[in-house]
C-alpha cells in the first residue's frame, strides 16, 4: 500500500482537494467544497493510485460541469 506511486498520488490529490475546498469556501460555492472534501477523503482511504486518480478526475469533471450549469 505504501509504494512510491501511492504516496505521490495521495500527496497530489490531497493538495488539489484542499485547494478546491478553499476555493469553494471563498466563493461560497458548495460544488468545489464538496469535491475538495471528497478528494481529501479519497486520498486517505483508497489504496490504489490509479483508482484514486480516476475518482479525483471524475470529481474535477463533476465540478466543471456543475459550475457550467450555474451551481
Amino acid at each position: 500500500m505504501f509504494n512510491t506511486s501511492f504516496l505521490f498520488a495521495s500527496l497530489i490529490w490531497g493538495s488539489v482537494g484542499v485547494g478546491y475546498f478553499i476555493y469553494g469556501k471563498r466563493q461560497r460555492s458548495w460544488a468545489p467544497m464538496a469535491a475538495g472534501v471528497l478528494m481529501v477523503v479519497v486520498s486517505y482511504f483508497v489504496g490504489s493510485a490509479v483508482l484514486m486518480s480516476l475518482i479525483c478526475l471524475a470529481a474535477m469533471a463533476g465540478v466543471y460541469f456543475l459550475l457550467r450549469q450555474g451551481y
